[in-house]
Formats: C-alpha cells, structure tokens, sequence
C-alpha cells in the first residue's frame, strides 16, 4: 500500500512539475479547455434557470372534475373529503352550477344565451391545482379522478405543460450534443498535448523502458497531467459561466423592474459544480490515455 501511495505521489509531483514549468503553454491549454467546457456549462445554466422561472411565474394548469347530474350534497362533501386528503394537490375550490351559469352569463356575448336557457345545463365543478405540473403527473391525477365515484368527467388544460416539457426536452438534446461536441475537442486538445511532451520525453522514456520501468509507471505522471489540465480546465470554465451570470443579471435589472418579475440567473449548485468539476478531469485523463496508448508503443525497444 505504501509503495502504491508513493508511485502516485511521484506521478502526481511529476505531473505538477511539468504543469508549472512551461506556464505559458499550460495556461493556454487550460484556456482552451475552459472555452470549450464553459459554452454547454452556460447553456445548461440558462436552460435551467428557463425552467425554473416558467414553473415559477406560468399559470398553473388547472383539472376540472365535472360531477354527474344525480351527484347531491353528500356526495359533494365526500369528493371534497378525498380532495383534502389527497398529497398531490396544492388547491383546490368548489364551483357550483349556479355560480357557473352566473359565470358564463359575465361573459360578453353569452348573456343573452344563458338568459335563454330553460334551466340550467352546467354540473357541479371542483377545480384542482395539483403540486406536480409535468403533463404526466397532470394526466396521472386526470386518471385517477376519471374513476371516483359521482364524476362523470375529467378535464386537463395541460397543453402549455406539454409544450414546455417538449421545449425542455429539446433543450437537453441540444446541450447534451453540444458537450459531445466539445467534449471531443477537448480529449483532442489534451492527446495533442501529452503527445508533444512523449515526443520530446522520447530518450528519457527510452531509456527508462530500458532500465526495466513499466509502461504504467511511465504513463502515470502523463495520466494525472491530463487530469489536472482537465480539472483546471473545469474550474476555468465555472469562472467563466459566473462571470457572464453577473454581466447578464446586471443587465436583466431594468427588463425585471418592468415585468415585475424576480430575473435574477442562479449558477450550478454545488453538487452539479462538483459533477461537471470530475468530468472535465475525466475527460483530460481520457484524452491523455488515449494519446500514451498510441504513442507509448512505438518507443518500446526492440
């Protein structure tokens, strides 16, 4: 165990060492990297912050329970009963038929109509707010009150829940195809990198496969340098999407004040921060095992 510790440390002090001594061309590297990672990063930001603004301010949609004709007083209060206790609603109110008659005759042009009607033709109503707004939860809770008793039928007006779930989708798709984009160019970058350095390492590795050294211990230091590129890389691109937050709020002040609106653009919380963080790692290490695989072989000697 001591000497696995003390083989990772030496790589690890390696790989540092090369970092710093050639600080121009490292930082460039992370530069680049930083780039490259911070565009999906600020997409989802944004993407996220859409989301949560539209299910923050949108009208919530609603599902209406028509109750059967025959459904009398009792049967009001034991759906109303079920309606308290159900988990999944954040409110609900009674409307009666009268009310919605007294309702559709405030409307322009339908007084006359409702005037006119021999007696009144509207049900009994609850009108239901539920906690989860996502069209599926919304035509979850459509089924389950399609088979209480005394209600005839089961409204969702969830079609704006449906399109902003579709558009949320889509979203996704596209910033998870923009990571994979850059995400490529990013292993690139660091398999360009780590073979420059095996190139001009070329007779130290030599000679170190001479003297009996393993290929993992010779592709150890290059290995945690693409990592630390990676890492670096990660955290250049979390001060980045910060720093284009605070330039876009600052100009999102004046457009909030005229909506009444609380436009203020929130970053990645720290577990999302932490998950992109070893991704990025991740991927720098990825693009430097590539690059040892390929060019490590050529110089074992014959």
């Amino acid at each position: 165990m001591k000497h696995w510790a003390s083989t990772h440390r030496r790589a690890l002090a390696e790989a540092l060492h090369r970092f710093t001594a050639a600080p121009f061309a490292s930082l460039l590297n992370v530069a680049v990297i930083g780039i490259a990672l911070a565009l999906p990063m600020a997409f989802y930001v944004l993407l996220d912050n859409a989301r949560q603004l539209a299910r923050e301010h949108a009208p919530q949609p609603e599902l209406s329970l028509f109750l059967a004709g025959e459904a009398g007083a009792a049967d009001i209060r034991l759906i109303e009963q079920r309606l308290k206790k159900h988990g999944g609603l954040a409110a609900y109110r009674f409307v009666s038929k009268a009310q919605a008659l007294e309702q559709l005759k405030s409307r322009a042009g339908l007084g006359d109509v409702a005037a006119g009607l021999p007696q009144n033709p509207l049900p009994d109503a609850f009108v239901v707010t539920a906690r989860d707004s996502s069209s599926s939860g919304l035509e979850a809770l459509r089924a389950e009150f399609a088979t209480w008793p005394k209600v005839a039928e089961a409204h969702v007006d969830s079609d704006w829940a449906r399109r902003l779930d579709n558009l949320i989708a889509l979203g996704h798709r596209a910033v998870v195809m923009l990571a994979g984009v850059l995400a490529f160019a990013l292993a690139a970058v660091t398999f360009n990198t780590i073979r420059l350095q095996i190139l001009t390492q070329r007779e130290e590795i030599e000679v170190a496969k001479l003297i009996g050294a393993t290929d993992g211990w010779i592709q150890r230091p290059f290995l945690y340098y693409g990592a630390l590129a990676g890492a670096a890389g990660g955290i250049t691109a979390w001060v980045l999407t910060v720093a284009a937050l605070m330039v876009f709020n600052s100009q999102l002040q004046p457009l909030a004040a005229l909506y009444g609106l609380p436009l203020q653009l929130k970053h990645m919380n720290w577990g999302d921060s932490l998950y992109a963080l070893v991704i990025a790692a991740g991927l720098g290490w990825f693009g430097a095992w590539l690059s040892v695989r390929r060019h490590l072989s050529h110089h074992n000697p014959s």
